[in-house]
């Protein structure tokens, strides 16, 4: 997944591959969030906090992040597929907290179980119907704070 300005279409080979090793890796105006699999949907949450918070004590994994929006709008991106939303930030700048993640070990597990299982007489219903019943769920959440306004690009 990809959340980044609206403005900040282009991808960035570096901070998806860094994303592989950290979960949660950015250029500034682009963060790249690595899911350990592809078919079972996770969850993204963006909140947006008038000052720093601390890391969810609940969390298996957090990164500091920050990301700059010229534009004040986050497109949340999945990268095969595009856009599937957007959120409009407060005002334009530059956002600073942290990624923290829950669920990712367990989905993942529970994911390479299944692929285990699946055998000829499988078919597309009950592997999607085995991806929607996964008793666990993977969130991915951003916790932002303003840090400053954006600085004009000088073309």
């Amino acid at each position: 997944m990809e959340i980044y300005d609206a403005d900040a279409y282009l991808a960035d080979e570096a901070a998806m591959k860094a994303s592989r090793e950290k979960v949660v890796a950015g250029n500034g105006y682009h963060l790249y969030v690595h899911s350990l699999q592809s078919d079972i949907q996770v969850g993204v949450r963006i909140r947006i906090w008038p000052m720093a918070r601390d890391v969810p004590g609940q969390a298996e994994g957090f990164t500091p992040v920050s990301l700059e929006s010229e534009t004040g709008i986050l497109v949340i991106g999945q990268l095969t597929l595009g856009p599937a939303g957007e959120i409009e930030l407060p005002r334009a700048g530059l956002y600073e907290g942290s990624a923290s993640w829950t669920g990712r070990e367990a989905v993942a597990a529970y994911h390479d179980d299944i692929l285990r299982q699946i055998d000829d007489d499988w078919g597309v219903e009950e592997i999607s119907r085995a991806w929607r019943e996964c008793p666990f769920t993977e969130e991915y959440v951003l916790d932002l704070s303003f840090s400053r306004p954006s600085t004009p690009d000088e073309d």
